[in-house]
């Protein structure tokens, strides 16, 4: 069974073992009242079933990027049915080979060469109105003609246990949902500032300078896409490199 879909009980007896178990993980982290999940458009999307869901092969075979590509495409064509709030949850299936011997900085490689890969199958033009260079401020993610914002976590963080998941995880959010929290200012302040005290709670590091807001001068998108889980940060945006390399 492929493709998105909205999870349900009687959905889950009829996907494999390793699918099931990444539901029941994600139900975990949305629902816990203890330590709640920092990013609180995610919890709002979860809790009011606007997210969808896929899966996908092992990060490290070509074909997966295929599927990632096929998911996102549907997803792009009908995310405004979905609700203001939707996003897109990709599984990848994560032997426990690679969760045993990848770490942070591997996964973050893995990332970097999926995003690529997903862009250089786009059968759109990169929207004029983003600069295709990620160290333009206003610069994100683009598919099929849609900003996204994208997320990333990995089975090896630890201290940021915000992008800790035991599979390799990515979840896409329409640029359009995030400025539904910018609507009002008022509002958007006291959003990030709940957002960054449940990240104080939840997290056993400091908050990474990298977290800013979207159109700052000082900000760049990147960045905040797949954090390490310490204090460092790349120089340089990867994106373009592997481009360079296909490209070569």
């Amino acid at each position: 069974m492929n493709g998105l879909f909205k999870d349900d009980p009687s959905y889950r007896y009829q996907i494999q073992q390793w699918k099931r178990t990444a539901l029941e993980k994600f139900e975990e982290k949305m629902k816990d009242k203890e330590r709640p999940f920092p990013c609180i458009p995610a919890t709002i999307g979860f809790t009011t079933n606007q997210l969808r869901y896929g899966f996908v092969g092992d990060p490290r075979a070509s074909s997966t990027i295929d599927e990632v590509v096929v998911l996102l495409s549907e997803y792009t064509q009908r995310s405004k049915q979905f609700g203001k709030f939707t996003s897109l949850i990709v599984f990848y299936e994560t032997p426990q080979d690679l969760i045993e011997t990848y770490c942070v900085e591997k996964y973050e490689q893995l990332f970097w060469e999926h995003l690529s890969g997903i862009s250089r199958k786009d059968s759109q033009e990169w929207p004029k109105h983003i600069p295709d260079d990620p160290h333009n401020a206003i610069w994100e993610f683009c598919f099929n003609g849609e900003q996204y914002f994208i997320y990333c976590a990995t089975p090896s963080h630890r201290n940021r246990q915000s992008r800790y998941f035991d599979y390799l995880l990515l979840a896409i959010t329409p640029r359009w949902v995030l400025q539904e929290f910018n609507t009002s200012k008022i509002y958007a302040e006291n959003i990030k500032s709940q957002v960054r005290k449940r990240l104080k709670n939840y997290d056993s590091i400091d908050i990474h300078r990298d977290l800013n807001s979207y159109g700052e001068n000082d900000n760049y998108e990147w960045r905040q896409y797949f954090l390490r889980d310490d204090e460092t940060t790349l120089s340089k945006c990867p994106f373009q490199q592997f481009l360079r390399k296909i490209v070569e």
